[in-house]
């Protein structure tokens, strides 16, 4: 297996795979190999309780609640940290072939609970970097055993992508791997969408409650999760094509419109659709974010996930990317629906010129008449 590895302290991370194995067998799982102490990231292979053989690519570290200077006093994190602090980007290993999956998460093996970060949306990464979150999110992955929530950061003054943070208590650390598994390369709205499902799904399980979508289904929230994982084109749409299925059905119920295609090419918008056989019309389409404002507007999930090196201000696009913005409120509202603004129409970046903000919400610009917001571009 060819991934970047680091010789570790064996005293300070021996209480992390004492952990991991503790929590594999409070899943009732049966572990096959355990990781090598000494070396990084931590390497386990197990079988589930459904006899199901499970590998875990760990990338671990310690998390813990310290006060520290200059920072909040409510705050725990997790120091993502292997070998010596040299500034450069190392890779997050995933397995091409998906026998393994990769975690990025920090432990906390005193109060009993793992808290995940999204493996895909931080490789790669930095040494050192640090990731924090609030009591009040320690406090309910305790009391509920699972919870999910949005985290927003700040790199170099610039915003990055919402980070969907996954904590679980031990026994529930299998659901947090197929989780994982499930979940690798979802945008932040659908991460956070499956991991609401997730955890209601075992809301309902330990209060004796059917949830809506197991009954629905017929199926237990591991039976979901391997269902996603085993079907390409369930996990495609989970992963935001059906989204853009939905845009293109919706657009072609319009006369108006003589011409709409999906583009496959990498780096290009989603659709081109052509008005009353005008010019084209090129459209992106973003999801929305799981969670609201505090004002109840709907965010949008505006920026691209990876950026230049040399540049961060790549992450954000530019006016003349496309011409229009289809946001699918599918991880907000669970309903295939749409809105529209011409990108004309967005705020520019405040801080790198030539560039679109990303801190989008859904206001009285956006129209959910896709014919207006093409009409608007056509007449620009």
């Amino acid at each position: 297996m060819d991934y970047e590895r680091w010789r570790v302290n064996v005293h300070s991370k021996r209480p992390l795979i004492r952990f991991i194995e503790e929590a594999l067998e409070a899943s009732h799982c049966r572990i096959i190999r355990s990781a090598t102490v000494d070396e990084a990231p931590f390497r386990f292979s197990f079988e589930a309780p459904d006899g199901e053989r499970i590998g875990v690519i760990a990338y671990a570290f310690l998390a813990n609640r310290k006060e520290t200077k200059n920072r909040p006093g409510d705050e725990h994190r997790f120091q993502v940290k292997y070998g010596s602090k040299d500034g450069q980007l190392h890779d997050l290993w995933q397995d091409p072939f998906g026998v393994y999956t990769t975690i990025f998460c920090g432990v906390n093996p005193d109060v009993g609970f793992v808290v995940g970060a999204d493996p895909v949306l931080h490789n790669p990464t930095r040494f050192f970097i640090s990731i924090e979150f609030k009591d009040r999110d320690a406090d309910e992955v305790l009391k509920c055993g699972w919870h999910a929530w949005e985290r927003s950061r700040r790199t170099q003054g610039l915003d990055e992508p919402v980070d969907v943070l996954v904590g679980c208590r031990p026994e529930q650390f299998l659901r947090y791997v197929r989780f994982e598994r499930a979940a690798q390369g979802l945008s932040a709205g659908h991460r956070m969408l499956l991991a609401d499902k997730i955890g209601g799904i075992e809301a309902a399980t330990t209060t004796g409650q059917a949830h809506a979508l197991a009954d629905e289904l017929s199926l237990e929230a591991i039976e979901i999760l391997d269902l996603i994982q085993s079907a390409p084109r369930l996990k495609m749409a989970v992963r935001g094509w059906v989204a853009e299925v939905h845009l293109q059905r919706l657009l072609e119920t319009f006369s108006s419109i003589t011409d709409c295609q999906r583009i496959e090419q990498d780096g290009q918008p989603d659709l081109s659709v052509r008005i009353e056989d005008g010019p084209p019309i090129r459209i992106e389409c973003k999801n929305a974010l799981r969670r609201t404002r505090a004002d109840g507007r709907i965010q949008v999930d505006f920026q691209r996930t990876r950026a230049s090196k040399k540049d961060p201000c790549t992450r954000f696009y530019r006016p003349d990317d496309f011409e229009l913005v289809a946001a699918c409120l599918h991880p907000c509202t669970e309903h295939w629906d749409f809105r529209f603004i011409p990108t004309i129409r967005l705020d520019p970046h405040t801080k790198c010129a030539g560039r679109l903000s990303n801190r989008v919400v859904i206001d009285g610009r956006w129209t959910s008449d896709p014919l207006e917001a093409a009409f608007a571009v056509a007449r620009s």
